[in-house]
């Protein structure tokens, strides 16, 4: 791995993710390059967040494509080529084919509305307001061929209150989102955290439970 860290970031939608993480790049909390902002929706907002910073965008549109793998064999092909050491999901709306992730093994990172394994794929916010959960929150985790099941880096956990929408949730666990996420991309530029055959390493030691967020 080369000294500064590469990254292509993928979005689907508003990319506030994404501006998190440039963010963090441009104040010098994070140590990385974004070599390209990748979306399957070429009206999302998040490209027009990329223009600003002069960031690479690319475009593959799902609607080109007649099915998940010739969508993901062309999203492949174009990542092979630029060869970002990280492929971060930031809101990015599908779900990749076991062979798209085996051809990236252990380099793509997700982050998740809830405190996985609870609530794995869509709707999370609303799922724990209809069974009376009282806490909910937002896992980082490594992506592997199964739905959300990939091994867990970081979580955070915020107090759902009585009367609170769907909107309210998504307010507290967006603004853990924008600090968890460029905390751990940090970790692995500096080599505090490190990925290997499928195993997480935090300081050098095997990670046997997800790092909590000290916020």
């Amino acid at each position: 791995m080369t000294s500064r860290m590469t990254l292509a970031i993928l979005i689907s939608g508003n990319g506030s993710n994404l501006q998190a993480i440039i963010d963090a790049i441009e104040t010098g909390r994070l140590n990385a390059e974004i070599t390209s902002v990748v979306s399957d929706n070429p009206e999302a907002h998040g490209l027009s967040r990329a223009t600003r910073h002069n960031l690479h965008s690319r475009v593959i549109d799902a609607r080109d494509y007649a099915s998940r793998s010739d969508y993901d064999e062309a999203l492949q092909h174009y990542l092979e080529l630029i060869a970002p050491d990280y492929i971060v999901l930031a809101g990015f709306m599908r779900i990749l084919t076991p062979g798209f992730i085996d051809a990236f093994e252990h380099r793509i990172l997700n982050i998740h509305p809830s405190l996985l394994p609870a609530y794995k794929g869509l709707n999370t916010y609303q799922r724990a307001l209809d069974n009376g959960e009282t806490q909910h929150g937002v896992s980082i985790h490594l992506v592997t061929a199964e739905l959300d099941a990939g091994p867990i880096i970081l979580q955070a956990s915020y107090a759902i209150e009585a009367g609170d929408s769907v909107e309210d949730l998504q307010t507290r666990g967006h603004q853990l989102e924008h600090m968890m996420y460029p905390q751990v991309l940090s970790w692995l530029s500096d080599n505090r955290l490190t990925i290997k055959d499928g195993q997480i390493y935090y300081e050098k030691a095997l990670l046997e439970q997800p790092i909590l967020f000290d916020r």
